[in-house]
């Protein structure tokens, strides 16, 4: 494994985003096997949240799907991957709270929370299946709302 992909699994582990992941797993009882690129895969998520068909925490890739699944898909696993490496960056669970904010940007923007979220733009929009919308100018009707008030 090149060094920077066992860095960043190590640096999960010790900002404790990996653990969480795996206790997640483990409350889930989600299946986790070690998989490409320092991931964990754990396949089979059942619970309705988060509603993605695949999210990362930590290290550990979540998918609602089986393994024959994601070996088919290697550009979503690649977005994952890019979600793992944003955990190492922020330092484990703080990414979260900055994704939430990131994707209340977005749902502001665009009526989506994805197409214009940082994380998951750095990560590769159509991988993770995600289009990139026009912003909605809000702005305007604000300033006519408070205008009337």
């Amino acid at each position: 494994m090149r060094a920077a992909l066992r860095a960043r699994q190590w640096a999960n582990m010790l900002n404790l985003s990996t653990p969480a992941g795996l206790l997640l797993a483990a409350l889930a009882r989600t299946r986790v096997e070690p998989g490409p690129q320092g991931l964990l895969l754990g396949t089979g998520y059942r619970p309705t949240l988060p509603l993605a068909g695949a999210f990362t925490v930590g290290s550990v890739v979540f998918y609602r799907a089986d393994r024959a699944f994601i070996d088919s898909r290697p550009e979503l696993l690649a977005h994952e991957a890019g979600h793992a490496t944003q955990y190492a960056w922020c330092l484990g669970l703080p990414f979260l709270p900055l994704y939430a904010a990131c994707a209340g940007y977005s749902w502001w923007r665009t009526g989506d929370p994805g197409s214009r979220n940082f994380f998951e733009r750095n990560a590769g929009l159509a991988a993770g299946g995600y289009r990139q919308l026009p912003t909605i100018a809000r702005l305007p009707a604000l300033r006519r709302a408070l205008r009337r008030t």
